[in-house]
């Protein structure tokens, strides 16, 4: 494991991106590379709710969903570094993304349509994709969404690839960010 050799995240890592693009899979190994916490945050959402997201959605909607979710990561990004996973609605937030920008690093995993696609019709727990017409409820929320999810620090490429290669970029990603700031720290 070379890439992380040295290499000591002073920050939570958040990842973000839509549904699909990895980042669960892709946080775990992450964190376990660099020897970190990993915290899902859906799965915190969910514990807080004591129920499923689907069935919040189903009896609450998506706007109170948004405000669980909002509380749950300002209080996670209190805590000591680690690597956190969002859904793929949190970055949208205003006041989420605030918080994500002021007190972590965030790292946008992005993915095309077709890998998004191939990802998310194989399961049948998104609630944001249980429409008349999924594929094109995807596709729209890619548009609307890409545009804000590029204000993270960092973008990497979700490709259909063994997830061992994303997680070196992300990592790769990390090491050249923090490099980079530490330049500028410097210069100021």
């Amino acid at each position: 494991m070379p890439l992380t050799q040295e290499f000591h995240p002073t920050e939570t890592i958040v990842l973000v991106g839509m549904m699909g693009a990895g980042k669960t899979a892709i946080g775990r190994r992450i964190a376990k590379q660099l020897n970190l916490a990993f915290i899902d945050a859906d799965d915190e959402i969910e514990t807080a709710a004591g129920c499923a997201i689907e069935d919040i959605f189903k009896k609450h909607g998506e706007t109170e969903f948004r405000d669980g979710e909002r509380r749950v990561i300002k209080r996670l990004l209190q805590q000591p570094v680690h690597v956190l996973a969002t859904g793929g609605g949190a970055f949208m937030d205003s006041e989420t993304r605030a918080e994500i920008l002021k007190n972590s690093v965030s790292v946008w995993l992005r993915a095309d349509f077709d890998v998004l696609w191939r990802r998310v019709s194989r399961r049948s727990h998104r609630p944001m994709l249980k429409t008349a017409d999924p594929r094109a409820t995807l596709a729209e929320l890619i548009e609307k969404r890409y545009p804000t999810y590029k204000s993270a620090d960092i973008t990497v490429e979700s490709r259909d690839a063994p997830p061992g290669e994303t997680v070196d970029r992300v990592i790769e990603a990390l090491r050249n960010y923090y490099s980079s700031r530490k330049g500028t720290d410097e210069r100021s």
